[in-house]
């Protein structure tokens, strides 16, 4: 029954590491065989959930993810604590109990067992369910698929009971299951939207701030067209692919913000993050924005919001609010400021014309950056990013969570929604996600790139064995500063306001001492590897055989040694 309901979500994969507390399921998806979904088999529960994750995040649409009863739910948790924090649709399915202690084996079902266990995620998903029959269960899980990709999406959790996993099913019990359609989309209200595209159209310099606008790609060239007809500015923070990076309106690294006169935030979850108009000394009040400056909010507001975790940053007092989905409100903006658009006095093409020059002196500036060799010999950051851009030259590429360092948007031209689905999230996060890009892209011939953190992938470096297992189309360039590089910034922080030595800095923080051999590691579970490169000299070479290998059907992974970017 709950394959049957999984194929009719149109649920193509279901990701876990086998636990015998959904052994009925883990038969009952064998069985199903080619007919669906397919078994994704990861080594630890937070990886299954991470693959998930990056899944959504290219594609829009859920997978499954079952996880072993209590224990596994545990292993599970930063997983899907950060698909809530990102919005990501996913089902979670939970083996469970039995809770009918009668029935329980000696120990081990007690010990793995909790009254009742779906509190252990029941502050950051959506909605959670543990169905005491197979009849409920039917129902829960259609109302469990309709709660996760409806906006604001997330993730949900349904317990199924290891006890009624192995009962025989009545015909009563098993209803004809259909697909759950999900309500329609949060339009804004009209006299609202409309007060927010007279601010933008009598604005001299309009600006915007993109959060997850971008989570549907139709918003990309709207919100293009939108800015190119006002001649406003976008800061974008990275959450989805909102906007081109090489676009000359893009502001992103420039002061624009500061000047904006009418700025509009387009679903910003946290207004302080990547922003800068709140600080740690200016939270809690109205963001840092020109005299007399118009503030609009146009998003979900609080719908969602969770009372356990802070995610969503400092209040701020906009001078509008409008509760929407951007989906909906968006292009309804770009028609009204259409209409209403009248001859330009001068003030737009003047403001567009200085957005256009920063636009080009950033992109100057972080492109000559990335030349310049590094005084202590080594390659940096800024080097490694650009030396692979020039590697996928030419292949239709896209890159996973992670942006070495920020260095891929400022360097790389992301001119399609589809070429990176977001930027990277915690520390123990982006291997998990990575993979589930290249899952996504699997089979369509894209070049999928991972620019990975060495710090991330020791927390879960067994997620390798994936990419092997199932062919995934990846090539994983190790970001390996041979430390916690933004650790190390913070204790270099400390060091000088404390006044202690700074070279003391790096204690607890290094990678070192020994190296981690990542290349040899990734061999180990069946992946094309090579390194460590320290000689930029070695860089294209190395690069070039790992983009053919990953083109002819098979992961790589080329193991680079960069200096840290300020902590030195």
């Amino acid at each position: 029954m709950v394959v049957e309901a999984l194929r009719s979500f149109g649920i193509e994969h279901v990701a876990f590491n086998p636990g015998a507390s959904f052994r009925g399921l883990h038969e009952s998806l064998v069985v199903a065989g080619a007919e669906g979904p397919q078994i994704v088999e990861v080594p630890h529960e937070k990886i299954a959930v991470g693959i998930a994750h990056g899944y959504a995040k290219a594609t829009g649409r859920p997978m499954a993810v079952v996880i072993h009863d209590l224990v596994g739910l545990l292993h599970a948790t930063l997983g899907v604590y950060y698909a809530y924090a990102d919005r990501v649709p996913m089902l979670l399915l939970g083996g469970a109990g039995p809770m009918d202690a009668a029935v329980r084996r000696p120990w081990i079902d007690w010990v793995h067992s909790a009254n009742i266990q779906n509190t252990a995620v029941r502050d950051y998903t959506k909605w959670d369910d543990y169905p005491a029959s197979n009849a409920a269960l039917n129902d829960s899980l259609a109302r469990a698929q309709t709660i996760s990709v409806t906006e604001p999406k997330g993730p949900v959790y349904v317990a199924v009971d290891s006890e009624l996993q192995e009962e025989e099913l009545q015909a009563q019990d098993w209803p004809a299951t259909a697909s759950p359609r999900p309500p329609s989309r949060l339009a804004p209200d009209p006299v609202a939207l409309r007060r927010a595209a007279e601010s933008l159209v009598s604005a001299h310099r309009p600006m915007f701030v993109t959060g997850a606008v971008g989570r549907d790609p139709a918003m990309w060239p709207i919100l293009v067209e939108l800015t190119e007809l006002l001649g406003a500015g976008v800061v974008d923070t990275g959450m989805r692919p909102n906007y081109p990076t090489a676009h000359p309106l893009n502001q992103t690294g420039t002061p624009s913000l500061s000047e904006a006169d009418t700025v509009v935030l387009l679903d910003v979850k946290d207004i302080g993050q990547h922003t800068a108009v709140l600080t740690k000394r200016d939270r809690g009040g109205r963001p840092k924005l020109a005299p007399g400056a118009t503030l609009v909010d146009i998003g979900f507001a609080d719908i969602g919001i969770s009372s356990w975790s802070a995610d969503y940053g400092s209040w701020y007092e906009p001078d509008q609010r409008i509760l929407a989905d951007t989906s909906v409100a968006l292009p309804q903006l770009l028609s009204m400021c259409r209409e209403l658009l009248r001859d330009d006095d001068g003030c737009r093409e003047k403001w567009r014309a200085i957005l256009a020059e920063r636009h080009a002196v950033c992109r100057a500036t972080w492109y000559q950056k990335s030349q310049n060799p590094d005084p202590r010999g080594g390659i940096t950051s800024a080097q490694l990013v650009a030396a692979v851009g020039e590697a996928i030259e030419g292949s239709d590429w896209v890159l996973t969570a992670g942006t070495g360092d920020g260095w891929a948007p400022r360097l790389w031209k992301f001119d399609r929604p589809d070429r990176h689905p977001g930027r990277s999230l915690g520390t123990a996060t982006q291997i998990g996600i990575s993979l589930g890009v290249a899952l996504a892209h699997k089979g369509s011939g894209k070049l999928v790139v991972d620019l990975q953190p060495d710090g991330d992938l020791l927390f879960d470096a067994g997620a390798l064995w994936v990419a092997s297992k199932y062919q995934l189309p990846l090539l994983m360039v190790m970001v390996n500063n041979r430390a916690y590089n933004n650790d190390w910034n913070h204790q270099l922080e400390m060091a000088d306001v404390r006044n202690t030595p700074r070279e003391d800095a790096a204690i607890g923080i290094t990678i070192d001492q020994p190296a981690v051999d990542f290349a040899s590691m990734a061999k180990s579970f069946g992946w094309q590897a090579e390194g460590p490169v320290v000689d930029p000299t070695d860089l294209t070479a190395a690069l070039n055989r790992a983009v053919k290998t990953v083109q002819a059907g098979r992961p790589a992974l080329v193991d680079v040694v960069c200096w840290p970017e300020r902590a030195h």
